[in-house]
This record gives structure tokens, C-alpha cells and sequence, in this order.
């Protein structure tokens, strides 16, 4: 990948990120500006319950972020499985009518895995329109890490050009924000030696990668 692709990448992650935070932390500058209004203390708890969830919403999702595109700097090389699972518990925590379910056997997985699990939960949890479930496991074998995210539910909601940015058929012009993440994977993948994949029905979205557990040379 060239520079000027490097950075148009990182523009698009950037851009997705905003908008993600956009919600909470407006909800914040509104939550302000109705408690330097308001008088009554019934109100005045309420607005502050709402500002502390707002806060605890934009704190979980900066985390998320961190280490989903970002260098994750606080950590090794490899990240303890607990760190991926109570960041996507914290987001599925603010979905209505999603239930989570853990079958990851491996005490740590390497940072390459984690952006990829990472990911998928997120790209999985935004298909859940209608909540449903969302099953996320991971074994490590044969010197590789596989990694299986499946959404299930009343509806899918995804978008083709994100399975297109996955499978590598999505053209550089296209990208968007939407989609910048899916590709970021996909080059994670390739690069460090492994492939991802992805199905889907009305009802289901199953995203799998198999990843060398060798270090990646992106994060």
C-alpha cells in the first residue's frame, strides 16, 4: 500500500470514528447546557445520570477504537483475551435486544487477531438491526488463529460494499468510511499471511479468518 493510500485509509478510520462518537458526545454538550438551565433537583439527577451514561458510552467506545484501528501502544504483542471481551461486552451493553456468547479457548491472541475480532464484532453488531444474537470464538492450532463472528437475527442489515471490501473486490474509488475498516482487515490479513471470509443469509452474517500467529505488519 502506498502513502497516499496509507493516508486516505487513515482519513476514512478517522471519518468512522467521528461518527461513532458523534452521538455520545453530543449527547454530552446537550446534557450541559440542560443542567446550567435547570433547577429543579428531580431534573438535575436525571440530566446527571444521563451524562455519566453518555460519558461511560464515549469511554468505551474510544477504548474500542484504540485497539480495533489504532497502534494500541499500551499493549505487547500479544493482548490478553479479557481486553477484547469487555470492550465488545461494554458496546453490545448499550444494543438493544443483542445477547452475546464467548467460545475463545486461548488465554492471549496476537494484536493482528485482535483488530480482526475486533472488527468482525463490530461489523456483526451493526448487521443486528433488529438484535439477535452474536456468537464470537477463537482457537489457536496448528501455529494459526482461527476466528468465527456469526450474527443471527430477525434481519440482516449489511452492506454488500463492506463484503466486497473484505473479499478484496471492492475498488480503491469506492471505499468510504463505512467500509475503510473492512478493508483495513482484509490488508491485515493478507499481510500477515491469513485470508478472511464471509456468508450470509436474511437471518445470518458469518465473518471467519484464519491468521499465521506470526506478527502482522500492520498495528
Amino acid at each position: 500500500m502506498d502513502d497516499s493510500q496509507s493516508i486516505d485509509l487513515a482519513a476514512m478510520l478517522c471519518s468512522r470514528l467521528c461518527h461513532d462518537m458523534l452521538s455520545p458526545v453530543g449527547a454530552l454538550n446537550n446534557g450541559l447546557e440542560l443542567l446550567a438551565m435547570e433547577d429543579d433537583p428531580e431534573m438535575r439527577r436525571n440530566v446527571m445520570a444521563l451524562l455519566e451514561q453518555s460519558a461511560t458510552t464515549s469511554t468505551n467506545k474510544l477504548k474500542f477504537f484504540r485497539l480495533a484501528f489504532g497502534a494500541a501502544g499500551g499493549f505487547g504483542e500479544r493482548v490478553d483475551v479479557h481486553e477484547p471481551k469487555a470492550l465488545i461486552n461494554a458496546l453490545v451493553a448499550d444494543k438493544q435486544k443483542v445477547e452475546v456468547n464467548w467460545a475463545i479457548d486461548a488465554a492471549n491472541l496476537a494484536k493482528p487477531a485482535v483488530k480482526v475480532l475486533l472488527n468482525f464484532a463490530q461489523i456483526a453488531m451493526d448487521a443486528l438491526v433488529r438484535g439477535g444474537t452474536l456468537d464470537i470464538g477463537a482457537e489457536v492450532r496448528d501455529g494459526n488463529c482461527e476466528i468465527v463472528v456469526r450474527a443471527a437475527g430477525p434481519k440482516i442489515g449489511f452492506d454488500d460494499n463492506i463484503g466486497r471490501a473484505l473479499d478484496g473486490s471492492l475498488a480503491r474509488e469506492e471505499l468510504s468510511s463505512r467500509t475503510a475498516a473492512a478493508h483495513m482487515i482484509r490488508l491485515l490479513a493478507e499481510q500477515s499471511g491469513g485470508g478472511l471470509q464471509y456468508a450470509r443469509t436474511d437471518e445470518t452474517l458469518v465473518l471467519g479468518a484464519i491468521l499465521p500467529e506470526g506478527e502482522g505488519l500492520i498495528g
